[in-house]
């Protein structure tokens, strides 16, 4: 069976400085996103889900956004290189909470760059954003990191949003879905279903039919439900001012041994 356990990292004090890159910077209520925070953590935990806790990295103001340190496929996690210099120092206790509950590591090296947000898995394809946080370096050492266990890896452009599923996620049924203005190449995917907000292209699995998802995507939360899976909304909008969103906090472990 799979294994439900995520890595999570509250948000520390500093998340206001975080990085923007495609929006305009607008002020964050600090206090107001860790109760969004441990809200979004709740939601794992009333979903049968078990999280650790990464240790804080108070100094680094996007260290919230924890699935950008490392790429896990089977019990393999693959540490990032953020093509950010800023946020490399969020890494080593990461590194040291996947260590801890027994994934085998690997590490993308220089001049690799990747962050964790560029990589969507559907099934044993990994599909791999290239764009200003990940290159072509990276994505040949994602490939040959993974490849020998089974994974196939296709590179897609990513310029119009910071990460790759900042523009698309996948369904349990391996559909992947997606705001149309920022996807650049909706042909690569197999099966590709548009949605009409930009936040609705976000849903992490939590199990059976229900989706983790962002408040704000009230009409894409109503098509998910014609389609026949459960909505779980929560309320993240400090996190979206940071270019976050529901996958970006929290890293999905689904190969452990229990």
């Amino acid at each position: 069976m799979p294994s439900r356990h995520a890595l999570v990292r509250r948000p520390g004090p500093r998340l206001a400085e975080g990085l923007v890159t495609h929006m305009d910077r607008r002020p964050v209520d600090v206090a107001l996103a860790l109760r969004q925070w441990e809200a979004y953590v709740q939601v794992l935990h009333d979903h049968g889900w078990r999280t650790t806790e990464v240790a804080p990295a108070d100094d680094c103001p996007d260290a919230v956004f924890v699935e950008d340190t490392m790429v896990v496929f089977r019990n393999v996690a693959l540490l990032a290189r953020s093509g950010a210099d800023s946020r490399r120092p969020e890494l080593p206790a990461a590194r040291e909470a996947a260590e801890a509950l027994g994934c085998s590591l690997n590490a993308v090296r220089a001049p690799g760059t990747l962050d964790g947000g560029d990589v969507l898995k559907v099934g044993d394809t990994l599909y791999v954003g290239r764009g200003c946080r990940t290159n072509l370096d990276g994505v040949r050492q994602l490939r040959a990191a993974f490849e020998p266990l089974g994974a196939r890896v296709i590179a897609v452009p990513v310029s119009r949003v910071l990460h790759l599923k900042s523009a698309v996620t996948a369904l349990p049924d391996g559909t992947v879905i997606g705001y149309p203005p920022l996807v650049e190449d909706s042909s690569v995917f197999p099966h590709f279903r548009p949605v009409l907000e930009e936040s609705g292209a976000h849903v992490v699995l939590l199990g059976g039919d229900a989706l983790l998802m962002a408040a704000s995507a009230p009409r894409t939360a109503q098509l998910f439900t014609r389609l026949g899976y459960r909505p779980v909304p929560v309320d993240i909008s400090e996190f979206e001012k940071r270019e976050g969103c529901v996958t970006c906090l929290s890293v999905r472990l689904r190969a452990l041994t229990e």
